[in-house]
């Protein structure tokens, strides 16, 4: 099976960028990104589909020289995917926007509570205590010492 590298650095670059883009703060930044990577892997679909090839239901009766429609059932299914995906994360970056000027990801407040509180109970004395008193790695417990 012969790949064009062409296709193949373009997918690579589509989709690194994406990721990068993924993971900023802004949701425009966000919303570029994953079109971008939604992109990056429709064409990763077509390159790993193999050649091209005559339509499957009307041309040659030649099996190798038709060409597999489920790749291009999956891309077509991505791009619906994708357009309600960017279509709700613009409505959320309008509505940020209106709300707060800007479209920034803020930090949430419970979630640092909720982690906060886990980090006390990680370093307090009673962390990995057992029923009976005992820290759960302590060897005198089997008896072992």
């Amino acid at each position: 099976m012969d790949v064009n590298l062409t296709l193949v650095i373009v997918c690579a670059a589509l989709v690194g960028c994406g990721v990068y883009l993924l993971l900023e703060r802004s949701l425009t930044r966000v919303l570029v990104g994953l079109v971008l990577l939604s992109n990056g892997v429709n064409i990763m679909f077509l390159v790993a589909s193999g050649r091209a090839g005559t339509s499957p239901l009307v041309g040659s009766s030649d099996p190798e020289d038709m060409a597999d429609p489920l790749p291009q059932a999956l891309v077509l299914t991505a791009i619906v995917i994708t357009l309600g995906t960017i279509a709700f994360l613009l409505a959320m970056a309008h509505r940020s926007w209106q709300i707060n000027g800007n479209d920034d990801v803020q930090d949430d407040t419970e979630d640092a509570a909720i982690r906060k509180l886990a980090y006390d109970d990680a370093t307090s004395d009673s962390y990995g205590l057992t029923t009976d008193g005992q820290h759960e790695d302590d060897p005198e417990e089997d008896g072992a010492v």
